[in-house]
């Protein structure tokens, strides 16, 4: 009896709105169908809330297949990759016999393979690397800066403040440029399809 009281009063505490048909009727109703299940809209299309598996998985695709290189049957830029890793390997592990110059020949193909393939997967709205490609031409600049002023006279540490500034600067400007070049890339690639 104290069981029937205490769900007599549990129904009276919900508003009418989430109440069964046979609770509004004062009817008995059973422990196991005192909870109704969440109603799905009555145009059979799903809540919402919850997006189909299918357009989840088209969100994951959207970007549809990987643009191609001008030079599309060769695929040089693995190929410089490739060169480059080997050329890295071959340097480390016979530091003493080859000269510098391989090393640094093999980092600058592995980086221009890189870039390339970030560049076009960037400008071709297929996959988003804003902040590698905003942070190469600052440190490049960084770079020359710094030897172009070594080379005539002697940089003292301080001069490294202003220029992290503009540093800074420059990359939050081609953060801002490469970003809006990508979603009007991609909105286009969308398009298409």
């Amino acid at each position: 009896m104290a069981k029937r009281k205490s769900s007599k009063r549990a129904r009276s505490r919900r508003p009418a709105s989430q109440r069964t048909q046979g609770e509004r009727s004062g009817e008995p109703t059973s422990s196991s169908s005192s909870v109704a299940a969440p109603e799905r809209p009555a145009s059979g299309q799903p809540s919402p809330s919850r997006p189909r598996a299918r357009d989840r998985a088209g969100a994951r695709d959207a970007a549809g297949e990987r643009p191609r290189a001008p030079w599309h049957p060769l695929p040089l830029s693995e190929l410089l990759i490739l060169v480059g890793v080997i050329g890295v390997l071959v340097s480390v592990f016979l530091r003493e016999e080859l000269p510098a110059a391989l090393l640094a020949a093999s980092i600058a193909a592995v980086a221009i393979g890189t870039f390339e393939v970030t560049l076009r997967e960037h400008l071709g709205g297929y996959r988003s690397h804003t902040v590698l490609l905003a942070l190469v031409p600052v440190v490049v600049f960084h770079s020359a800066v710094l030897l172009v002023a070594g080379a005539f006279t002697s940089v003292p540490r301080w001069v490294n403040i202003p220029l992290l500034a503009l540093d800074i600067a420059i990359f939050s400007v081609l953060y801002k440029l490469l970003r809006l070049r990508h979603l009007d890339a991609k909105r286009e690639r969308l398009l298409a399809r």
